[in-house]
């Protein structure tokens, strides 16, 4: 029975929390669990200029303010362009962590990134809890949680987006991947696999025209840093199958193939690679492209079909990794049509969609 409960109004819930179905008058405990999903009520201690909202449940982004007071998720980061940070041993009310990104992850910033100050400082004011069967309960994300899935033995075609780093144009690609091939009459689903918690990139597909999205955070996952993320790859993968019924799904790897987030993990997954009929990776410059190309060649034994992002922005980049590399240069930014093509030639698709919807067919027969 959890003891001297009590009563927090809120400001903000973090987008990282929905699926635990909190409000903003929240029943608070100061018994509090240091460990990765478990929801805490906050106050800000800073103002600052950089780097200062939240996105919410309700997907709108709120500037947080000093005296704000915030429910977000405990969890740890580690971000090449971004805020790294760890959680303590022991968390206890009035210790001063910090926000490590737009999502909602609370932790103990152990490194800050110069483009954006000092990591948001907040005081710890209580855990939060959710109420079950008369009783309440610490809230915690992994309580609400899709199961994870060790084979995935069926699935629609896939659209892998991977990338050389952070912000090198994964989202943009796929977002115009699933507007492509939805006018085109394909139903596309959409998912992110890595990354941090954070909904605005999946959000952006569902808006762009896909019948259904999911992400990591929807597995229980906060941040997809040092885990075997291939179980819930897999079972975003097979959510997204079962319920959306989809002819393609699209899924965005957040962060770079090289780094902490598991992209290495999932793209060396022979089962996963099965099913993946077309590796896109978005890069900024050509050693990146190099890189990948290595990558994908000699350690993952997959192609590399497309290359895009800023190191396609003009002619240079893409003529060396088309003449030298043999690889498909498309912008999709500047010529999204063209990438849309391309991945039609790749899944042979024909007027009545039998390129792609066949692939499926033929793979769940067998």
């Amino acid at each position: 029975m959890l003891e001297n409960v009590f009563e927090q109004k809120v400001d903000h819930i973090a987008s990282s929390t929905r699926r635990c179905g909190l409000t903003n008058v929240a029943h608070c405990s100061p018994y509090i669990v240091s460990a990765e999903g478990y929801c805490v009520a906050v106050r800000a201690l800073d103002h600052k200029e950089v780097y200062n909202q939240l996105e919410c449940v309700d997907g709108t982004f709120e500037t947080i303010s000093k005296g704000d007071v915030l429910i977000g998720v405990l969890g740890e980061r580690q971000a090449l362009k971004g805020y790294s940070g760890r959680l303590p041993y022991r968390i206890r009310v009035g210790d001063v962590l910090n926000v490590l990104n737009m999502g909602g992850i609370i932790g103990e910033c152990t490194s800050d990134h110069p483009d954006l100050g000092p990591a948001l400082h907040v005081e710890v004011l209580g855990a939060a809890l959710v109420e079950h069967d008369g009783k309440k309960h610490h809230a915690r994300i992994q309580d609400y949680s899709l199961p994870p899935v060790y084979s995935l033995n069926h699935s629609a075609p896939i659209v892998l987006v991977s990338g050389t780093a952070m912000n090198t144009g994964k989202t943009l690609a796929a977002c115009e991947i699933v507007s492509g091939l939805t006018a085109r009459g394909f139903r596309v689903a959409a998912g992110k696999a890595t990354g941090a918690a954070l909904q605005r990139d999946v959000r952006n597909m569902s808006e762009r025209g896909a019948v259904g999205v999911a992400s990591f955070s929807d597995l229980g996952v906060v941040a997809s840093t040092n885990k075997q993320m291939a179980p819930f790859a897999k079972g975003l993968i097979k959510y997204l199958n079962d319920e959306f019924k989809p002819d393609v799904i699209v899924i965005e790897l957040g962060d770079g193939f090289i780094g902490y987030y598991g992209v290495d993990e999932l793209l060396l997954d022979k089962e996963l690679q099965k099913h993946v009929h077309a590796n896109i990776v978005a890069a900024t410059d050509l050693a990146g492209v190099w890189s990948a190309d290595q990558q994908f060649r000699l350690r993952y034994d997959a192609k590399l079909h497309i290359v895009t992002g800023p190191v396609t922005d003009n002619a240079v980049g893409k003529q060396y990794i088309e003449q030298v590399l043999g690889i498909t240069a498309i912008n999709a930014m500047q010529n999204a049509a063209a990438l849309n093509d391309r991945l039609a030639e790749i899944f042979g698709e024909s007027p009545d969609r039998s390129g792609i919807a066949g692939a499926r067919r033929e793979e769940v027969a067998s």
